[in-house]
């Protein structure tokens, strides 16, 4: 079993935004060279997560509505009060989602649904640069 690193950076906006790195993870899959085990994808930073989901407009406009109703950006955080950065939602929010995601491959290819995208989801209220730490293994 081998076992390879790469780093895969996205530049994200300020607010919700969502990320689709499936292509790059596809193409990291395939330069390694092996035919089956899993990629481990994790999200370095905390207010940032990783998930798959059906990427097009209308379910990343529903994503955005439901973490505004689950953490909404204008609560009190006590997070806002500690460190006065606005950004108490942005944990809270990463936090449910969590910052890694595991997917196996077959066959040298993502084992992924037919609509099934792999996302970032970065809900920082600024813009940043974000890096996915990705990890093939396999054979």
């Amino acid at each position: 079993m081998e076992i390879s690193t790469e780093i895969i950076a996205a530049d994200t906006k300020a607010g919700f935004d969502v990320v689709d790195i499936t292509d790059r993870v596809e193409r990291l899959v395939a330069s390694s060279r092996r035919s089956v085990g899993s990629v481990v994808l994790f999200a370095v930073g905390a207010t940032v997560g990783m998930t798959t989901v059906e990427y097009e407009p209308g379910l990343v406009a529903d994503l955005a509505d439901l973490f505004e109703k689950v953490a909404p950006e204008d609560k009190d955080y006590a997070h806002n009060e500690r460190w006065h950065d606005g950004n108490g939602h942005s944990h809270v929010r990463a936090s449910l989602v969590g910052p890694s995601l595991v997917v196996p491959f077959l066959n040298g290819g993502l084992t992924l649904g037919q609509w099934q995208h792999i996302v970032l989801l970065d809900f920082d209220v600024r813009a940043r640069r974000r890096e996915v730490m990705c990890q093939v293994i396999g054979e």
